[in-house]
């Protein structure tokens, strides 16, 4: 019987591997616009993080987001996104 393949994505703040299922992603659309994609069908760039506010943090600190997005991201952002993390846990 063949196994399904279960994709794996790279968090961006603990840098570990992890089923995609288990991280959120935060997309950068084509407009511009970074936001977090709960259901992982928004079009645009994505990155991955773990759904606990260290990992956005610790992304945060090392300015991953803002080098895979290649753009600047404000506090505003950042702020918008730990709220949306608190209020999916």
């Amino acid at each position: 019987m063949k196994h399904k393949k279960i994709p794996l994505r790279k968090c961006l703040g603990c840098n570990e591997q992890k089923p995609k299922q288990e991280l959120v992603r935060v997309v950068r659309s084509p407009q511009g616009e970074i936001s977090l994609d709960l259901t992982g069908k928004k079009s645009g760039r994505g990155a991955y993080i773990c759904k606990n506010v260290s990992c956005l943090n610790k992304a945060k600190k090392a300015k991953r987001f803002e080098r895979a997005f290649d753009c600047s991201i404000s506090e505003e952002i950042y702020s918008l996104m730990e709220e949306e993390l608190k209020n999916g846990e």
